[in-house]
């Protein structure tokens, strides 16, 4: 059983005709008491763990700008459980390239490569209590966003650090103040020109650099063109002190400009 008091994720209704979904996968910190005893780091390793790992305040920017839209409110799907837990946007098998640093649907290490699990750790538990059941409800999200507006546009909203940490396969590039993450099969030209558009105002934005991709269901990825998608990855210097501080100013203004995408994406 899961021993946190709140469900371990949510789906926060919008507008009954909004396409847009605001993914939140990784804001959340909480590690229940039965995951923790599977983690061999101490306390306080634990929290500089999750100081560098959480995209903290991501779920207050998608609230806030949920809040803030003009027209059709979007709907939000956000993950309450760390990502320590099960990390939802993984593929839960060999063609998730991340399990190269130990960091596949169920991470055994930390950002900065150190042990996070015990190398024969079963992560089969773990991907039945919350990966799955998360994936299932999150298609369920998708196919309800398809039913009422015929079509869906998932935006993940993540944020990352301003310096490279070591478990990052392709950190070596451009770190924009906001880097907008793409698929060829699920980003169309406008999604991504009507992104650019609403987050120039912040120095420019940069393309799947240092993240790349976005996060589709697996039962519309490759297949369903009325699935859009996009990822947004802010830097956090842009608004939060680093690693795992308070939120700044630059929020609200990040808000505002998702809020706009949003309503772009809903005439």
């Amino acid at each position: 059983m899961d021993d946190a008091p709140d469900p371990p994720f949510q789906l926060l209704p919008g507008a009954a005709d909004a396409p847009v979904l605001l993914h939140v996968p990784h804001a959340a910190r909480t590690v229940p008491r039965a995951v923790r005893g599977g983690i061999v780091l101490e306390d306080a390793a634990l929290e500089r763990e999750l100081d560098h790992i959480t995209d903290a305040h991501t779920d207050t920017l998608a609230a806030r700008a949920a809040a803030a839209t003009h027209r059709a409110r979007p709907w939000q799907f956000v993950n309450r459980r760390s990502r320590l837990v099960v990390d939802p946007e993984r593929f839960p098998d060999e063609r998730e390239e991340m399990r190269a640093v130990g960091m596949g649907a169920v991470y055994t290490r930390t950002t900065h490569q150190e042990p996070l699990r015990d190398p024969e750790f079963d992560p089969q538990p773990l991907l039945d209590r919350y990966f799955h059941p998360y994936a299932r409800a999150m298609t369920e999200a998708v196919a309800g966003r398809l039913a009422a507006a015929g079509r869906a546009v998932i935006i993940d909203v993540h944020s990352y650090p301003t310096g490279r940490l070591p478990y990052e396969l392709h950190g070596d590039g451009p770190r924009p103040p906001v880097c907008l993450g793409t698929d060829p099969f699920h980003t169309p030209p406008e999604l991504l020109a009507r992104a650019e558009a609403a987050f120039a105002r912040f120095g420019g934005t940069g393309l799947d650099s240092p993240f790349a991709g976005t996060y589709v269901p697996l039962e519309f990825y490759g297949v369903e063109p009325r699935v859009g998608a996009l990822m947004i990855e802010i830097r956090r210097d842009g608004y939060m002190a680093e690693p795992g501080g308070a939120p700044g100013p630059g929020l609200d203004a990040l808000a505002s400009a998702l809020a706009e995408l949003v309503d772009s994406l809903s005439q």
